[in-house]
């Protein structure tokens, strides 16, 4: 892991994600350890969630990973899919829970005392011990779902939407983003929009798309992205083939949904990642950023005889310096 950060933090990148799962290692102790370690990256978890942790124990945990980066944190929240099963929790409303935990972090940062009584989430008459070292940390809303993502328009500073790989996609992400924000009275070009992809980059387009078809069956055989253009695209998988993988657990992960792997074309691959050469991968940076996506967070897989630190590498040195020259543009990723 450690590797990886500064590796990408050599190789230009602004920003560093590390994912708040259960049952893996505690997502704030990693980011501490890795701000140690690192000078410019900033660090956040994408994403955590209003269940299993509460938000004002959140808005402790990220203002004391602020104070120890020197304001480099950053927290992004979303509605989460692993542990509640095994901790007892009901995840009710996540588009409710994920605004109400924002309505409650934003001013417990500010050292007000809050007494917050939502749909879902509840604190009573508290306030940090501490004064954060910030006021504003950035706060993203990770959302694939219309609610979420105009959640995201009415509170937070960006939204991060997983595998939205398509013109067609990013620009209804952005509507949903847009309308949330303008039933908020807030400015929608104030809210960034984030894509998050499984990226792999490598001189032969068709061995990077081969490495990342497997994430895309299991993205649709589960029906874990909530794609509003899918259909329109003509990218929706047949009913009969979602049934025969019904029954499968996302967190087993690929190997279930390997028998839709005949159906994944390259299509499909290129709506929900980011893979080719870094020619292929820049033109498609180019058009996702015309179409409204600010920034990416890429998740970097290997192909065939390639590595992990080969996509960090290419994309942050290569990839991104030849998007933003196309783009008359100079903000790292």
């Amino acid at each position: 892991m450690l590797d990886f950060v500064k590796l990408a933090e050599e190789s230009g990148f602004e920003t560093g994600w590390l994912a708040d799962e259960r049952f893996y290692r505690e997502v704030y102790s990693c980011l501490t350890y890795l701000s140690t370690q690192t000078t410019r990256l900033k660090l956040g978890p994408c994403v955590t969630d209003p269940y299993a942790r509460h938000p004002a124990l959140t808005a402790a945990a990220i203002a004391t990973l602020d104070e120890i980066s020197g304001g480099r944190a950053m927290l992004a929240i979303g509605a989460g899919i692993s542990g509640f099963a095994e901790l007892g929790i009901d995840r009710k409303k996540p588009a409710r829970a994920i605004r109400e935990a924002i309505e409650i972090i934003r001013p417990l940062l500010r050292g007000e005392e809050v007494d917050y009584h939502g749909d879902v989430v509840h604190f009573n008459h508290g306030r940090l011990s501490f004064k954060p070292l910030r006021e504003s940390i950035p706060i993203y809303v990770a959302s694939n779902g219309p609610l979420g993502q105009r959640s995201a328009g009415a509170v937070a500073d960006g939204a991060i939407m997983e595998g939205c790989g398509s013109v067609a996609e990013v620009k209804a992400f952005r509507a949903e983003v847009d309308r949330g924000a303008r039933e908020a009275g807030r400015d929608p070009s104030s809210v960034r929009l984030i894509a998050r992809l499984n990226t792999c980059i490598t001189d032969d387009g068709r061995q990077a798309r081969d490495a990342l078809r497997p994430t895309v069956a299991r993205y649709l055989g589960a029906g874990r992205l909530k794609m509003a253009t899918l259909a329109e695209q003509g990218l929706a998988l047949p009913e009969e083939a979602l049934q025969s993988v019904a029954g499968a657990h996302y967190a087993s992960g690929f190997t279930p949904y390997l028998p839709l792997l005949p159906l994944i074309t390259d299509r499909h691959v290129d709506a929900c990642t980011l893979a080719g050469s870094v020619e292929e991968v820049t033109e498609h940076v180019v058009a996702l950023r015309r179409a409204g996506v600010d920034s990416f967070i890429i998740m970097p897989f290997a192909a065939e005889g390639g590595s992990i630190e080969q996509t960090i590498r290419r994309f942050g040195t290569e990839v991104w310096p030849a998007a933003q020259k196309a783009l008359g543009a100079g903000t790292a990723p």
